[in-house]
C-alpha cells in the first residue's frame, strides 16, 4: 500500500513540475493614464507598446499581469473587434 501511495505522489509531483509556468507580460501605466496596467501578450515588442499607448497607457515599465480585482487593466481587443475600441476611446 505504501508503494502505491509513494508512486502516486511521485507521479503527481512529476506532472506538476513538468507543467509550464508562464506569466503574461503587462506594461505598468504611469500617472495620467486611463488604466494601471496594459496587457502586452507574450513579448515586449514595439507593436505591443504602441497598442498600449493608443489605449491611453503612459508606459513606465514592465511587470507580470495582476489578477487583483482593484487593478484597472487596458485589455487588448479581440481579433476583428478593433472598431469597438476605436469607438470606446472617443
Amino acid at each position: 500500500m505504501k508503494l502505491i501511495l509513494i508512486s502516486m505522489l511521485m507521479l503527481i509531483t512529476l506532472f506538476v513540475a513538468a507543467s509550464p509556468v508562464s506569466a503574461e507580460l503587462c506594461y505598468m501605466c504611469g500617472s495620467g493614464s486611463s488604466c494601471q496596467q496594459c496587457r502586452a501578450g507574450g513579448d515586449d515588442t514595439q507593436a505591443a507598446r504602441n497598442a498600449c499607448k493608443t489605449r491611453g497607457c503612459n508606459i513606465t515599465g514592465t511587470t507580470s499581469c495582476s489578477s487583483a480585482a482593484n487593478v484597472k487593466v487596458c485589455e487588448r481587443p479581440a481579433p476583428g473587434l478593433d472598431w469597438w475600441n476605436t469607438l470606446s476611446m472617443k
